[in-house]
């Protein structure tokens, strides 16, 4: 016959001790859909290859949410088609017109116009970095 111990009744329901303090200090769990409103049908992401826009912190592999929505801005960074080919670059705007500066440095900047089988298709709004 086994001996009834004093803990043959406890189911876990009666806890003793005190609440941290600091679990007012804890944050909830960063959710990126919400952060970076993921949701919007107009955002999606683009992975970025090559470093040429390391000098806007934008780096290989990064990840950047785009806007389809949003309207570009001189100075902004947009994903574009120039040709067919597929472009993250920079927009400005002087007093010849919109202009798209391709990310490699060597290359002349493409001025929009109707002439110009270029068109802009979103624009970059965040960026996400896997690693440090």
């Amino acid at each position: 016959m086994a001996q009834k111990s004093g803990n043959d009744n406890y189911n876990g329901d009666k806890t003793t001790g005190f609440a941290s303090p600091a679990q007012d200090y804890v944050e909830n769990t960063i959710d990126l859909t919400d952060t970076l409103e993921l949701r919007r049908p107009s955002r999606y992401l683009v992975r970025v290859t090559g470093d040429e826009l390391d000098h806007r912190g934008i780096r290989h592999n990064d990840i950047i949410v785009a806007d389809s929505a949003r309207a570009p801005r001189a100075g902004g960074v947009v994903i574009a088609c120039v040709s067919g080919e597929m472009l993250v670059c920079e927009i400005g705007q002087d007093k010849r017109g919109w202009y798209l500066r391709p990310s490699r440095a060597l290359d002349m900047p493409v001025y929009l116009s109707e002439h110009i089988d270029a068109s802009i298709w979103a624009v970059a709004v965040s960026l996400v970095r896997e690693e440090l």
